[in-house]
């Protein structure tokens, strides 16, 4: 059975950690109004998406 032969320090533990975070996420600017907006998704703000409108996003009331 492999057990470890010596504490592992706080520094080798982290140096083999250093790899292991998260990355931040993609944004891109719309190019129809300019707001940020994930890749390939509607944008949010106003709902262009590959150079033609497909939400909506006028208030209806």
């Amino acid at each position: 059975m492999a057990v470890p032969k010596r504490k592992v320090t706080k520094s080798k533990r982290n140096m083999r950690r250093a790899h292991d975070r998260l990355s931040g996420s993609a944004f891109g600017e719309c190019p129809n109004c300019g707001e940020l907006k994930r890749p390939h998704h509607v944008c949010a703000s106003c709902g262009y998406y590959d150079g033609r409108e497909v939400v909506d996003t006028t208030d209806a009331a």
